[in-house]
């Protein structure tokens, strides 16, 4: 991250974990970045950071007329981001790390260092949708809440096939040097921009490219959000902390806490209420795997947004979106 001049380090603290013991058996120091709002409010929630979030781009709800503008609330770095331990700023960092990684890290983070009893809710969107509920399953008297936009209690075989491509467009250009590239002295930026340019169709809908909704972002034509898009998405990020976040991401299954890696069955044990927020028109984790997902919790609801900003409706892209996902999430939590 500090190599993109763009890099926001406004009011990022970090913890550090002098041993900590990752889930592939590796016990090594790490660092949990994180930043703090409001830390004098009696109510507390976290949001773990998403798939190329980081810790000052996540959408926190805590604006002027924001459901959480009157909370604590701790913005997460998860591993592997490039803010907290990750393979670009730690020596002998794992090659693939598990959400249960992250959760027990953020955890530590929030009881041992901000002495955190209890969170009246996290929330999470994208990967930080995924975290949630690895969260309510992990420490299910914990948390009173889970409030997942856009993500899902187990990586479908879609979603795990559409990740392949853009990985594959990294893995394979030249500057990734098959993964030498470090060693070899040579800026990943062009594989990081392939990785971008492939994944760029998956982030919206069909329909909002239909409707030229890029001109909404200031882009007169398609080709010019393509380019814009491909240089600004992961702009500064190690080429492996891309590629082992998304390895994370394609490995996502609450089913490691159910019998016989039945994620159904860990959904039905969740204790808390939960809020399953997908978007209408999200290519990669559709409404109809989130209200499968309702169908097996004791307590969850399901809210989907009415949007054609796909995937990206649920980080803030589109300010109708996000105005009706703040008022949503303050009806759950009434």
């Amino acid at each position: 991250m500090a190599r993109s001049p763009d890099y926001d380090s406004t009011d990022i603290a970090s913890y550090s974990i002098p041993s900590f013991t990752f889930t592939s058996g590796e016990t090594i120091p790490v660092r949990v970045a994180y930043r703090s709002y409001n830390p004098s409010s009696s109510k507390t929630i976290c949001i773990p950071t998403c798939y190329g979030g980081l810790i000052n781009t996540t959408l926190a709800f805590n604006h002027s007329g924001g459901v959480f503008k009157d909370y604590h609330v701790v913005v997460v770095a998860m591993l592997g981001n490039g803010e907290s331990s990750s393979p670009s700023n730690t020596p002998g960092f794992p090659k693939r790390i598990d959400y249960r990684d992250c959760i027990r890290s953020q955890y530590e983070l929030l009881t041992a260092h901000l002495g955190i009893k209890q969170l009246d809710a996290v929330l999470g969107f994208s990967m930080a949708g995924q975290q949630s509920y690895y969260w309510a399953c992990m420490y299910p008297d914990f948390m009173k809440n889970a409030i997942a936009i856009c993500g899902s209690a187990r990586t479908s075989g879609h979603n795990y096939a559409f990740l392949e491509g853009p990985k594959a467009a990294l893995e394979h250009s030249s500057a990734y040097a098959e993964g030498k590239y470090r060693e070899k002295a040579i800026d990943p930026a062009h594989g990081i921009r392939a990785f971008a340019r492939a994944y760029c169709a998956w982030l919206t809908s069909q329909a909002w490219y239909r409707e030229q909704q890029y001109q909404k972002l200031g882009h007169k034509d398609l080709q010019t959000y393509l380019k814009v898009h491909s240089e600004t998405m992961l702009k500064g990020w190690d080429a492996e902390d891309v590629l082992i976040l998304a390895r994370m991401w394609q490995a996502g299954d609450i089913g490691v806490f159910g019998d016989n890696g039945d994620y159904t069955k860990a959904l039905a044990a969740i204790k808390c209420k939960v809020l399953v927020m997908p978007s209408k028109t999200d290519q990669y984790f559709p409404p109809e795997d989130s209200a499968i997902e309702v169908e097996h919790l004791k307590h969850g609801e399901l809210a989907v947004i009415p949007t054609i900003w796909g995937h990206t409706a649920g980080g803030g892209s589109n300010e109708e979106d996000t105005k009706w996902m703040n008022d949503r999430i303050a009806r759950f939590l009434e």
